[in-house]
């Protein structure tokens, strides 16, 4: 496991810290992802927060050092105890290195601009700190700031990432009503359907229930045999792009055609965005595999909330997008129809249960955990986040855009991210230069296939 350094935040390394201390133990999920991180690959999701005005570094530290006790996760530290990394609480964090002013080279142009912002994604973050950092920069293209907002995924998911950026960054005349994550729009949408899996409680496993686990392992099973457009050995170099589409249209031309949901929509610009570029780049139109994250948990619903883990708990389904049909809405339907079996399956809570319930064989559990996170189980991770549902400020200064991003992984040169604010669906692409050098092209395609979608949609 690659941990680089950390400090010791003055607890023992042979010993627990004392109750009350509010020290924990990694979850097994944020130990995981502590696993696959390593010299090219981060371990950390980002926020990419355009505005429409200039900011104050010490204002915006200032604002953010007194609002932190509001989420306790941004003052948490990472250390090994007795051999165990631990969440321990940071009294004193050093406001100064967590907010920092981006020093290099003007953004001038969009594509200085995306530069700046993938050298400061391809970063790791130092261990020896709380696993955040926000890095400002203070001149862009279109005469405003921006912030790129970087988060351990061991430390928070999605959701939890929006509810911190309610409770420390989001002015709070707007943060209280315009920051509450839409159900409808993006996760939430799957984890409502969250029910209590076999492996939580103590008594033994109903066998109606293994059945459900299995048949649901066997959809989500990887299919080595299809071919990966961005299969190959990654390089600690980053490229993003960016692209945006109407929410409300979307969301309009989904009910209509089959009672899609807007998951599905985002699905559907992602196929019919692959099938133009793979076209324009002579490559074939077969089925590309996505793996589509589940959020399983359950932050607070009030910021500052202590007594919640930090962390996330993430499950997936995996689905086909079908590239061969030339009708953006024949694809919408099918990629409506394959997510609804999955969604009625409870494929995402049944892998989740099947894991827990093999906990009890480690053998067992690290063989299916290795088949599951294989290179070619799957091709391209595609996640949806809700984010606030109106327009948010910064210290005054409106927001125009935000995004999200997220880490690549082994043999997986590409991965999209996308997040919602008021009635924009915005799109973050991130991809390894060295194997995809044209991802700006990739987000264009999107961008138009989106319209085209929209276009077909009832009058």
């Amino acid at each position: 496991m690659w941990l680089g350094a950390g400090g010791a935040w003055g607890v023992a390394g042979d010993a627990e810290p004392a109750r009350g201390t509010g020290a924990r133990r990694l979850s097994p999920e944020g130990r995981r992802i502590l696993a696959l991180e390593n010299e090219t690959v981060a371990g950390h999701t980002c926020k990419v927060i355009e505005l429409d005005g200039p900011l104050d570094v010490d204002r915006l530290r200032a604002s953010i050092a007194e609002r932190l006790p509001r989420a306790p996760k941004l003052s948490m530290g990472l250390t090994q105890i007795d051999g165990a990394p631990w969440w321990v609480p940071d009294p004193q964090v050093d406001i100064n290195a967590q907010v920092m002013e981006y020093g290099q080279a003007e953004a001038a142009n969009a594509a200085g601009f995306r530069a700046a912002v993938a050298a400061i994604f391809a970063q790791h973050l130092d261990r020896s700190r709380p696993l955040w950092r926000m890095d400002l920069i203070p001149s862009t293209p279109w005469g405003g700031s921006a912030l790129v907002w970087r988060i351990h995924h061991a430390l928070a998911d999605g959701l939890t990432a929006m509810r911190m950026a309610a409770a420390v960054l989001w002015d709070e005349e707007a943060g209280s009503a315009g920051s509450t994550a839409r159900a409808s729009s993006g996760r939430t949408a799957w984890a409502s359907r969250r029910r209590t899996g076999p492996a939580s409680g103590s008594g033994a496993v109903p066998e109606h229930r293994w059945l459900a686990d299995l048949l649901a392992a066997s959809r989500e099973a990887p299919q080595p045999w299809l071919r990966s457009p961005f299969y190959g050995h990654i390089d600690g170099l980053r490229a993003v792009a960016f692209t945006t589409a109407s929410l409300g249209d979307l969301r309009q031309v989904a009910a209509a055609t089959d009672g899609a949901t807007v998951n599905d929509a985002v699905l559907a610009v992602m196929a019919g965005g692959l099938r133009r570029w793979l076209e324009a780049h002579h490559g074939r139109l077969g089925a590309v595999r996505v793996k589509v994250p589940v959020s399983l948990h359950t932050p607070p619903l009030t910021p500052g909330d202590a007594g919640s883990q930090p962390g996330n708990r993430d499950s997936f389904f995996c689905l086909d997008l079908p590239l061969g049909s030339a009708d953006p809405l024949e694809r919408l339907a099918a990629i409506s129809r394959a997510t609804r079996v999955r969604k009625q399956g409870h494929d995402a809570q049944h892998l989740d249960a099947l894991m827990r319930g093999l906990a009890h064989a480690p053998r067992l559990s690290n063989f299916v955990d290795r088949v599951l996170a294989h290179p070619r189980s799957f091709a391209l991770n595609v996640s949806n986040v809700p984010g606030p549902r109106g327009p948010v400020r910064v210290l005054g200064v409106p927001v125009r855009a935000l995004y999200t991003l997220a880490e690549i992984r082994e043999h997986h040169a590409l991965r999209v991210s996308v997040v919602s604010l008021a009635d924009g669906l915005n799109f973050g692409l991130v991809a390894d230069p060295t194997l995809l050098d044209d991802v700006d092209q990739l987000a264009a395609d999107m961008h138009a296939e989106a319209a085209t979608l929209i276009a077909h949609g009832p009058a």
